[in-house]
């Protein structure tokens, strides 16, 4: 059974997963919340790379791993990106709290890797993307949006 509102999208190469990106980052304005769900190689950080190109902020985009939250400052559409990744944050919500990412919600578009679960709370408004990877490679995208994410148009 798929849930209401749910929409899919299969991503056969890994250009498509950031072409959807793009145009997901081409919708997105301060104070959204894009959580992105998935196994290692599904997807997650080409498609922040897209979200980038579609916000057109400035900075290479690489998973913030290490650092664990990387902002990107505001190209000609004044909206900023901050790309966190929650995996090593293991579920640790005071860690979450600790980067104050309900702060950055009102300046900039907040992307999460390996979000669910862990940063819904930041926001009742928020698009979940899980990311799955075929045998062939091949990405599917299902798209969750919750709160005012069920009014808006999708890409």
């Amino acid at each position: 059974m798929v849930e209401t509102g749910v929409k899919e999208l299969r991503l056969p190469e890994e250009a498509d997963t950031v072409e959807f990106g793009r145009r997901l980052g081409a919708l997105l304005r301060a104070g959204d919340l894009v959580l992105l769900s998935g196994p290692l190689g599904a997807g997650k950080t080409a498609m922040t790379r897209g979200i980038a190109e579609g916000l057109g902020v400035a900075g290479r985009v690489s998973s913030p791993t290490f650092v664990i939250a990387r902002e990107h400052r505001a190209g000609p559409r004044g909206v900023a990106l901050v790309h966190v990744d929650a995996y090593r944050l293991g579920g640790h919500l005071d860690e979450l709290d600790d980067l104050d990412l309900d702060t950055e919600l009102m300046d900039a578009a907040v992307v999460v890797e390996w979000g669910e679960g862990v940063a819904e709370r930041l926001s009742e408004d928020h698009l979940l993307v899980r990311l799955t990877r075929l045998d062939d490679d091949v990405r599917v995208a299902e798209l969750h949006p919750q709160g005012t994410w069920t009014t808006r148009q999708l890409p």
